[in-house]
């Protein structure tokens, strides 16, 4: 499925379609529930094949050029660590590449979000592992500021 993440323009649309055709069906996007489970099997089927989700529950593919950064061995969620090596391959597993190497990389591919890969992104709320990230973002709760955390 790399061809697929290699044009990331295609999932940009597929993204925008997505939140667009969800948005009229708010009110019944809800933690909990037999639609809850629908939309988390149905992301765990579609991105997991597409992305290899980790279903973190705040999924954040459109602003990191539609590769998932939880794939990383260390699951860098804002950048690069310092062991990326010269070729841009990852410092742990070494026959593959740094996924932030490719999130940049087809960054630039996207007209609408790609320039998103360079704002900060909150650290990762635990707790919503395993969670509808629609619903969630639908909710609020993949944007919220945790408490001792300043954004720049």
């Amino acid at each position: 499925m790399s061809w697929l993440q290699d044009h990331p323009a295609w999932l940009e649309s597929a993204y925008a379609a997505t939140a667009h055709g969800l948005r009229p069906f708010r009110r019944w996007l809800r933690r909990g529930g037999w639609v809850e489970s629908a939309l988390v099997a149905a992301e765990e089927l579609g991105k997991g094949v597409v992305f290899d989700c980790r279903m973190c529950g705040s999924c954040v593919l459109h602003s990191t050029g539609m590769t998932c950064p939880m794939v990383c061995p260390k699951n860098m969620r804002n950048g690069p660590c310092g062991g990326v090596q010269e070729d841009g391959r990852c410092e742990i597993l070494r026959d593959r590449p740094c996924i932030w190497v490719q999130a940049w990389r087809r960054a630039e591919h996207m007209p609408h979000y790609g320039r998103e890969i360079e704002l900060l992104l909150p650290p990762l709320d635990r707790r919503l592992q395993g969670q509808s990230a629609w619903i969630n973002d639908f909710e609020g709760l993949t944007t919220e500021i945790p408490a001792g955390w300043q954004h720049p």
